[in-house]
């Protein structure tokens, strides 16, 4: 395995999130909650990432999560509220229920960005996080096979405070009793 330096994926960060886009949204909330275990799932809904880009485009795609934590792993789920070019419809989507990306954190978004391209990622999303944050999802699979649907790799440099909105969802997890499994933010 190649050592990492600061120019490849890996170095970036461990990854901290599996993320799907279930067929069926609230289907899959149940799965997780009822067969899984897993919860409780936070929601926010209608989401628009600022100064959104799809494949260099301005985008005005608006989305709904639900995050879980899962020990170390927070689990995302994404419905798509509207019909705007996204990775989460078309040939980026997998289908079923099948994992569409994993989720990386970064202090310095720039840098993450020339590692992907560096290894021949392919920058999908780009966009704005809350006052300070920023994103991008690239296809970090192979140029030839393209696209290549479940080889997405997120990197979001988080807004000021996510730490402790991504804490509260840790915290909620542990011992949970299967009690209020949906929550939903304002």
């Amino acid at each position: 395995m190649p050592a990492e330096t600061a120019a490849t994926i890996a170095a970036i960060g461990k990854p901290m999130q599996i993320a799907f886009v279930p067929d069926d949204f609230d289907a899959a909330l149940r799965h997780w909650t009822e067969r899984m275990g897993v919860g409780p799932f936070f929601v926010m809904e209608r989401i628009r990432l600022e100064d959104a880009r799809f494949m260099g485009a301005p985008s005005d795609c608006t989305f709904t999560i639900a995050l879980a934590q899962w020990g170390d792993v927070q689990i995302e789920l994404i419905r798509q509220d509207n019909d705007a070019l996204s990775i989460y419809r078309g040939d980026y989507w997998p289908g079923g229920q099948a994992m569409h990306h994993v989720c990386l954190l970064t202090h310095d978004i720039a840098s993450a960005r020339s590692a992907v391209e560096s290894r021949g990622g392919l920058v999908l999303v780009e966009g704005r996080v809350g006052a300070d944050g920023a994103v991008i999802y690239a296809d970090c699979g192979p140029a030839e096979t393209r696209p290549n649907a479940g080889a997405i790799v997120e990197i979001l440099q988080p807004a000021s405070g996510s730490e402790g909105f991504f804490g509260m969802i840790a915290e909620a997890a542990k011992g949970w009793d299967g009690s209020d499994p949906v929550r939903v933010l304002g």
